[in-house]
C-alpha cells in the first residue's frame, strides 16, 4: 500500500508540473483562460510550493490584463510565503520570479529605481537558486529600466550580458530577439541608426514566433526609430501593424493606448489633425485611470502642440497651464516638449523662452551624443572583458595541453627507456648465457683433451689387463698372486670408472686403499698409510668428482715418499663439517710442495681434477673448495703437503642448466 501511495504520489507531482508548464506556455497568449484554470485547480494544492507557483502565474495574467494591484497582492501573498520557507534553492527560484514580477508592475507606474532594486534581487536570487534559464530575460528588463533612465551604457551592458549568459546556457537564436531589439532601442535613443536597423533586422528573423507583446514591443520601437529620424510613412506603417496585432486581444489594453498616443503624434507631425486628435482623445482617458506619468506628459505635450497647429493659441496656453509635472520622465518626452514649447513661445513672441528650450535641447542632443560615446566606451570594455576572459581560457587551455603534452612525452622517454633497459638486460643474459656456454664447451674440451692425453700416456688398460691374467695363470701360488690381484682389481676398477664423472666416496677410497697397499712393498716399513673416517658420514651417500682422492695420493707417493728417507707418512682424513659438509684432507711428509723442486711433476692431474671442479660449480650455487698448503707433520715437524677438498653433501654433477641446489 506505501508502495503504491508513493507511486500515486509522485504522479500528482507530474501530472500538476505537466499543467504548470502547458500553463506557463499559453500565459502570453489567453492570460484570462490561464486565470480561470489556475483558480479551478489551486485549491488541490493549497499552502504547498505548487500552489504559489501557480499563484505567481494569475500574477502574469493579472499583469497582462493590466490589473496591477490585483497582480501586488498576489505577490505579496507569494513573498510572504518564501519569507516563512526560506532557505531551500525552490524557495530562491520563487523569490526571483516575485522581485521580478514585481519590477515589472514598477515599470508600468513608471517607477523606474524601485523597478531596478527589484530586477537586481531578482537576478541575485535566480542566481543562488541555480535558475539560470531565468537569467537572460531578468537581464533584458534590467536593461530595459536602465534604458528609461537614459542610462544606455549601462543597459548595453545588460543586453550584452543577457546574450552572453544564453550563449553559456546553448539556448537556440529564436529566444534571444529581444535581446537584439533591446540593444536596437540603444542604438535609436543614442541615433545611431545603422547600428539600429542591424539589430532589428535580426530579430526580425523571429518575428512569427514572437508572443503577442513581443511583437507589440518590437513593431512599436521600431515605429520610433523611423520617427526620430523623421521617417514618418515609415514610422505610421509600423505603428499600424502594431495596433493590427494588440486589437486581436482584448487584454492588451496597455500595449493599444501606448500604440494609439504614437498614431497620435505621427498623425500631428504629418498634419492630419482630425486623426491626432481622435487617438489622443481616445487614449487619455485610459491613462488618466493609471496615472501613467510618461503617457500623460507625452499626452499634454502632443495636446498642447495640436492647439497650436489649430491656430488656438489661448487652447495651448491653457494646456501647458494645466499640464501636470512629473518627477520621472524618459528624456525622450522632455525632448519633444522642449521643441513643442520653443514653438509655442515663438508664436506668442517670447523668444528669450524660445531660446531657452532651444538650449536645453542642445544641452540634452551633446548629453545624447555624450552618452553615445560612454556606450561605446562600455561596449568596448565589456568586448575586452570578454575577450581577455577567452584569452585568459585559451592559454590555460594550452597551458594544460602543454602539460598533458610534457607528460606524454615523458611516459613515451620512460616507456622507451624501460624497454631500452629491458633489451639492455636481456642481451647481458644472453651474453653471460653464451660466455658460460662457450666455458663449458672450453672446460669440456679441456676435461676431453686431458683424458686423452692421459690415455696417450699410459698403456692401454685393456692389453695389461689381459697381461696379467696370463701371468696370474702362470704362477699358483696365493703369496705370489697377492700384488698381481690387487693390481688387476685396481685396474679392472679403473676402467670401470673410466667414464664416470662422479663417484660414491665409498669407492673413491677403495680405489685408493688398493693403490696405497700396491705401492706399500716399494716404499719399505717405514711407510705408515692412517686413514680416519667420521662415522657421522654416509661413505656410499656423499658423491665425489671421480680420482678426486687418487691423484693427490699419487702424487704424495710419486713426488714426495718416494725419495724421502726415514719416516714416511700418509694420511686421508674424512669428517662432517658443521655447515653440512664433507672435509677431505690427504696429508704427506714429504716435504711439502715446492715449485722448482726436482720431483715437481707435470701437475696434469690436478688440472684435470681442479678444472672438472670449475666446471661443474658453475651448476651449483654452493662450491666444492679445494686449498693445497703446506703443514707441519708428526712428532718430528716435518715440512709437508696437504690437500683439503670441502664437498656439499647435497652436491649436483648434472652438466645442464637446472636451478642451482641450495
Amino acid at each position: 500500500m506505501m508502495g503504491c501511495g508513493g507511486k500515486d504520489h509522485k504522479n500528482t507531482v507530474d501530472y500538476f508540473e505537466r499543467f504548470y508548464q502547458q500553463m506557463e506556455r499559453i500565459s502570453a497568449d489567453s492570460p484570462e483562460h490561464v486565470s480561470r484554470m489556475v483558480d479551478q485547480i489551486m485549491p488541490s494544492v493549497k499552502d504547498s510550493l505548487m500552489y504559489y507557483r501557480l499563484m505567481f502565474l494569475k500574477v502574469r495574467s493579472c499583469f497582462l490584463s493590466f490589473r496591477l494591484d490585483s497582480a501586488s497582492y498576489f505577490i505579496n501573498r507569494i513573498s510572504a510565503f518564501c519569507d516563512a520557507h526560506a532557505g531551500s534553492p525552490e524557495i530562491a527560484q520563487l523569490y526571483a520570479m516575485a522581485y521580478n514580477a514585481r519590477g515589472n508592475i514598477y515599470v508600468r507606474k513608471s517607477l523606474a529605481d524601485s523597478a531596478c532594486q527589484c530586477y537586481l534581487k531578482s537576478f541575485e536570487y535566480a542566481t543562488r537558486g541555480g535558475s539560470k534559464g531565468s537569467l537572460p530575460d531578468i537581464c533584458l528588463n534590467l536593461a530595459d529600466v536602465y534604458v528609461k533612465q537614459g542610462r544606455y551604457d549601462l543597459g548595453a551592458l545588460w543586453y550584452n550580458r543577457s546574450l552572453s549568459i544564453a550563449d553559456s546556457l546553448d539556448m537556440p537564436d529564436e529566444k534571444r530577439f529581444p535581446a537584439y531589439y533591446g540593444l536596437a532601442q540603444v542604438n535609436m535613443e543614442l541615433r545611431d541608426f545603422a547600428a539600429c536597423d542591424y539589430y532589428y533586422n535580426l530579430a526580425s528573423r523571429y518575428y512569427d514566433k514572437m508572443h503577442p507583446f513581443e511583437k507589440h514591443i518590437y513593431l512599436n520601437n521600431r515605429g520610433n526609430s523611423y520617427y526620430y529620424r523623421q521617417d514618418y510613412k515609415t514610422a505610421l506603417t509600423y505603428f499600424r501593424r502594431s495596433l493590427k496585432v494588440v486589437n486581436q486581444y482584448p487584454d492588451m489594453n496597455f500595449e493599444r493606448n501606448l500604440t494609439m498616443i504614437n498614431l497620435g503624434e505621427i498623425f500631428l507631425l504629418l498634419n492630419q489633425l482630425d486623426s491626432a486628435s481622435y487617438y489622443l482623445q481616445k487614449c487619455r482617458g485610459f491613462f488618466d485611470s493609471i496615472q501613467h506619468s510618461t503617457a500623460l506628459y507625452c499626452i499634454d505635450t502632443q495636446l498642447m502642440e495640436l492647439a497650436l497647429k489649430q491656430g488656438n493659441v489661448p487652447l495651448a496656453r491653457e494646456r501647458l497651464k494645466n499640464a501636470r509635472k512629473y518627477d520621472q520622465v524618459e528624456p525622450n518626452m522632455i525632448h519633444v516638449r522642449n521643441r513643442y514649447l520653443q514653438r509655442y513661445y515663438e508664436k506668442v513672441g517670447d523668444y528669450k523662452q524660445a531660446y531657452y528650450y532651444l538650449q536645453e535641447n542642445h544641452r540634452m542632443d551633446d548629453s545624447i551624443r555624450n552618452e553615445r560615446v560612454k556606450m561605446r566606451a562600455a561596449e568596448i570594455e565589456l568586448k575586452y572583458a570578454q575577450d581577455s576572459t577567452l584569452m585568459k581560457k585559451e592559454i590555460f587551455i594550452r597551458e594544460k595541453e602543454n602539460q598533458v603534452l610534457q607528460l606524454h612525452q615523458w611516459m613515451y622517454v620512460i616507456v622507451g627507456g624501460c624497454f631500452l633497459l629491458i633489451a639492455v638486460v636481456f642481451l647481458i643474459i644472453l651474453y653471460r648465457k653464451r660466455l658460460r656456454e662457450k666455458e663449458q664447451w672450453r672446460m669440456q674440451n679441456a676435461i676431453t683433451s686431458l683424458r686423452l692425453e692421459n690415455v696417450r700416456n699410459r698403456i692401454s688398460p685393456h692389453f695389461v689387463f689381459n697381461v696379467l691374467n696370463r701371468e696370474m695363470n702362470l704362477h699358483k701360488g696365493e703369496e705370489e698372486s697377492k700384488n698381481l690381484i690387487g693390481l688387476t682389481k685396481l685396474i679392472r676398477r679403473n676402467l670401470e670408472l673410466t667414464d664416470c664423472l662422479a663417484v660414491s666416496l665409498a669407492d673413491e677410497l677403495e680405489f685408493v686403499d688398493t693403490y696405497v697397499n700396491l705401492e706399500k712393498d716399494s716404499l719399505g716399513d717405514d711407510f705408515h698409510y692412517q686413514l680416519e673416517v667420521d662415522e657421522q658420514i654416509d661413505l656410499q651417500a656423499v658423491k665425489v668428482p671421480s680420482m678426486l682422492l687418487q691423484i693427490p695420493v699419487e702424487n704424495a707417493i710419486k713426488h714426495g715418499l718416494r725419495l724421502k728417507e726415514g719416516k714416511r707418512l700418509l694420511q686421508i682424513k674424512v669428517r662432517r663439517t658443521e655447515d653440512n659438509q664433507a672435509e677431505i684432507t690427504v696429508c704427506d711428509n714429504g716435504g711439502g710442495y715446492r715449485q722448482g723442486s726436482v720431483n715437481h711433476g707435470t701437475g696434469t692431474g690436478m688440472k684435470v681434477i681442479t678444472q672438472t671442479i670449475q666446471l661443474l660449480n658453475m651448476y651449483n650455487s654452493r662450491p666444492i673448495a679445494v686449498r693445497i698448503n703446506n703443514v707441519e707433520m708428526g712428532e718430528e715437524k716435518e715440512m709437508g703437503c696437504e690437500v683439503r677438498f670441502v664437498v656439499p653433501l647435497n652436491y649436483s654433477y648434472q652438466l645442464k642448466k637446472t636451478k642451482k641446489h641450495e
